[in-house]
Parts: structure tokens; C-alpha cells; sequence
């Protein structure tokens, strides 16, 4: 299927440069912001930052603050043990 653009926004969770050119082309092609948010304690690889829009870091701590609960409340999903 095209690709037809029908988002406001988009966010990537990488700090890999192999996704500089797809950037680039949302923020060039499509006229769409593009949210790079890296992962880890690591610096954004500065091509990530060049094509971004807007770019932000994740802390670990973050990512745990936002975990569900485990078990989720009233199922028995749990998480992995090695998370």
C-alpha cells in the first residue's frame, strides 16, 4: 500500500542511523514533524539529530515509571521475568 501521510506526527525510539533517510524524508517529503527520542544514557547520534524535528532523550528510569503494573490488575498478565 502508498504510504499516504495520514498521521500529524511521528515519534522513533532509536538511536540507530540507518532510519536517518525515512526521516528525512517524512520531515522533507511529507512536511511532518518527526520526534526522535533516544534511548539509554548514550548521546543521539548527531545525523539522527540533524534530520530530526525535535529530539529528546529516554531515561531507563522513565521507561520503568511507565510500566503496567504485575500483574495487570483483574488479568494474569504478567511481564517477563527479565524485564
Amino acid at each position: 500500500m502508498q504510504w499516504k501521510g495520514l498521521f500529524d506526527a511521528a515519534v522513533v525510539i532509536s538511536n540507530d542511523t540507518d532510519l536517518v533517510t525515512p526521516i528525512q524524508m517524512v520531515t522533507t517529503e511529507r512536511k511532518k514533524p518527526v520526534f526522535v527520542v533516544c534511548p539509554g544514557r548514550w548521546q543521539m547520534a548527531p545525523k539522527l539529530k540533524a534530520v530530526a524535528s525535535h529530539v529528546r532523550h529516554i531515561r531507563p528510569a522513565m521507561l520503568k515509571s511507565a510500566l503496567f503494573p504485575d500483574p495487570i490488575p483483574g488479568t494474569t498478565i504478567s511481564k517477563p521475568r527479565n524485564w
